[in-house]
């Protein structure tokens, strides 16, 4: 046998082999390719990791009021009459709500925060105020800020769905009233001053009038 035949069956029979191993090796390969997942689908573990337990803790109300506790019941309770109703939310709400009617009372200007006070809240600042201005008292207030809002108590009525949320606030602001000659006779314009108040909002859940009602306060 020539040396060039001898080299050319050389040649076939490796070519052969590498055949041989290739189909091997992709025939393993295909067995793996039928247990991937398409990409667009998530695998079953991905998927069980992010699932939300039934009947676990509801962290909107955890987060602000112990698990368990009746404040806790109550706010369950708007949230079954009121899906949509979420207490982070409503606390930034109060929030709000904190500023612009503590700033109204201070400047004497109650009308624009009339639609969120109950009646009798109305006439006992309107009292205040109408007794300040009696005595020739202006008032200049700035507000500063909150160093606490925290929910301390929550009611519920199943029967008539009034819900009551009670929260208190930590504030500080500039207050300063002046007689009727400009001399100070309240406060420091260079010193704030700490405010530090309990507030309660009443609302009847899943009505269609979505403003709460400041309806009793205390320091």
């Amino acid at each position: 046998m020539s040396s060039a035949l001898l080299e050319l069956v050389i040649l076939a029979a490796i070519a052969l082999f590498l055949i041989f191993r290739l189909k091997n090796v992709l025939g393993t390969r295909e067995g793996f390719e039928n247990e991937i997942e398409p990409l667009e689908r998530p695998s079953r573990r991905e998927t069980t990791s992010f699932e939300v337990i039934e009947g676990g803790p509801d962290r909107d109300i955890v987060d602000h009021v112990p698990e368990g506790s009746d404040a806790a019941v109550a706010l369950a309770q708007m949230k079954r009459v009121e899906p949509l109703f979420e207490v982070a939310t409503f606390l930034q709400g109060s929030r709000a709500a904190y500023e612009m009617i503590l700033m109204a009372f201070e400047k004497g200007d109650l009308e624009p925060v009339r639609p969120f006070l109950a009646p009798e809240v109305f006439d006992a600042f309107e009292g205040a105020v109408q007794d300040r201005e009696a005595r020739g008292l202006t008032v200049q207030a700035e507000f500063l800020g909150l160093r606490e809002l925290t929910l301390t108590d929550a009611s519920f009525d199943t029967n008539t769905r009034e819900a009551e949320v009670t929260v208190r606030f930590g504030g500080e602001l500039i207050s300063v009233a002046r007689d009727a000659a400009g001399t100070v006779v309240e406060g420091d314009p260079k010193v704030p001053r700490k405010q530090r108040d309990s507030w309660t909002f009443a609302r009847t859940m899943g009505s269609a009038d979505p403003n709460w009602q400041l309806v009793a306060t205390g320091g």
